[in-house]
């Protein structure tokens, strides 16, 4: 009878986290004031990981690391992709145009879903230090992955929207007039918390296809941060720990990279149900017609060199009467999908960032061994040494561009670091310097004042 009564109980707190909350009051929900509740739903090791279970099943469901958000709003946002469909109302021609105003609805749903999750993640922190039933070093490790979570749903809102609000409590009294708290401030608490998780981590994953977080996803996200932070030397220390680490191994062949059971892979979410295709795999297919929705930019196609192997095997050409457009096309498996999950880090990436914080110290030659594998395994000509290092960092950018393209976000979060967003004038016409960040959503202001002002410009 206990069994069934915790079963009930947890799906009733993970309905009320995950489903049952107005997505516009999202920071103003605080769960039923009920110890038992919580006692019970963290009674055990299995139950209190059930919860977490169902963070990330809400990862893959909604937030900006599902694979039809980062990777589509904002490779639509800057220049890796062209929207086709003008005549739309779902506010995606206006994030493409960059004439989105504060009641787009992506621009809602985006922080939503993050925000959503965010409070899952405060609930799972705080029922776990009333958890005398859970063992200690069961109770390390779920706070690590929460914090993990957390941390990342921060970043991509702080980067997305500048100053936002950092609620780390389910706390209605607190959470219904929560103030902004400014970028800078963010990224050094968003630094301190993955610090925290590091230290409860281990480097051993749950699960053999890396669906779990682990000790090094951990470093890697805060490797990101601490390059947003523009902290070099920091960068490469924390970079370091992954690219070392004999749990990694580069993927050489061009076909694999996108396959599951890869070793270069850090962390990576499972669709829901089995034989689930991963969005990306859908979201960007089009054939035998011209594009209905959107497709790779010419900006984008026009930055590869001639004979990559990635715009030959991460891309799909279709022509129609006499014209030419390109998909995304790195997953595959559309239907029956039992080789593929949507990637969130790999190693290629802890490879570009490292070589960047390298190369921003003037360590050039050091930084090189970490681009020529990408550029090896993509057909492409390796870097000599007498490359200065402007050009390296242009490299960098370049080689970014080209290896992750519609992941995760990567072009808009690589032009913000190298403080280059703007020079997306040439390809984005209505492109201002205002488009640096997004405005706040006009519901959020609505509900609480204290978010104000709006993001200058909108």
């Amino acid at each position: 009878m206990k069994s069934i009564f915790n079963s009930i109980i947890m799906a009733v707190l993970i309905y009320l986290m995950s489903t049952a909350v107005s997505c516009e009051k999202i920071l103003e929900v605080e769960l039923p004031d009920n110890q038992m509740l919580s006692e019970t739903v963290f009674s055990d090791t299995q139950t209190a990981n059930a919860v977490l279970s169902g963070l990330y099943a809400g990862l893959w469901e909604s937030s900006p690391v599902t694979g039809d958000q980062s990777g589509r709003l904002l490779g639509l946002y800057t220049d890796d992709l062209t929207y086709y469909a003008v005549s739309a109302t779902n506010g995606l021609p206006e994030l493409s145009n960059n004439t989105q105003i504060d009641s787009n609805q992506f621009v809602s749903s985006f922080w939503n879903a993050a925000y959503q999750k965010i409070y899952v993640s405060n609930s799972i922190i705080e029922g776990l230090k009333e958890a005398n039933h859970i063992p200690e070093a069961d109770k390390a490790r779920i706070k690590g992955e929460t914090l993990v979570i957390r941390s990342l749903l921060f970043f991509y809102v702080q980067q997305v929207y500048g100053d936002i609000p950092y609620p780390v409590t389910t706390n209605y009294m607190i959470n219904q007039s929560i103030s902004k708290t400014s970028s800078a401030e963010v990224l050094m608490r968003i630094e301190s918390d993955v610090k925290e998780a590091i230290e409860l981590l281990s480097d051993t994953y749950r699960n053999n296809e890396r669906i779990y977080i682990n000790k090094k996803a951990a470093q890697l996200l805060l490797g990101k941060v601490q390059m947003q932070q523009l902290k070099w030397i920091e960068a490469e220390a924390t970079l370091k720990t992954v690219v070392q680490s004999p749990l990694y191994q580069f993927q050489n062949d061009i076909t694999k990279v996108f396959l599951k059971n890869g070793n270069h892979i850090i962390w990576q979410l499972r669709p829901k149900n089995n034989g689930d295709a991963v969005r990306e795999a859908t979201i960007y297919y089009f054939v035998n017609v011209a594009p209905t929705s959107m497709a790779l930019s010419a900006s984008l196609i026009s930055s590869f060199q001639i004979g990559d192997l990635r715009k030959q095997n991460w891309m799909g050409m279709v022509t129609v009467g006499g014209n030419t457009w390109y998909r995304a096309e790195k997953y595959k498996a559309r239907s029956a999908n039992s080789t593929e999950n949507s990637i969130v880090f790999r190693l290629e990436e802890a490879y570009l960032l490292l070589a960047e914080a390298l190369t921003q110290q003037n360590k050039m030659s050091e930084a090189i061994p970490f681009i020529n594998p990408i550029k090896q395994r993509a057909g492409q000509p390796l870097l000599g040494s007498s490359v200065t290092q402007q050009q390296l960092l242009e490299e960098i950018l370049n080689e970014n561009r080209r290896e992750f393209f519609t992941e995760m976000g990567h072009r808009f979060l690589d032009l913000k670091r190298a403080g280059k967003l703007n020079e997306l004038q040439q390809t984005k016409p209505n492109w201002k310097d205002k488009h640096k960040v997004w405005p706040l959503p006009q519901q959020e202001l609505l509900l609480n004042a204290n978010l104000n002002p709006q993001n200058l410009g909108y």
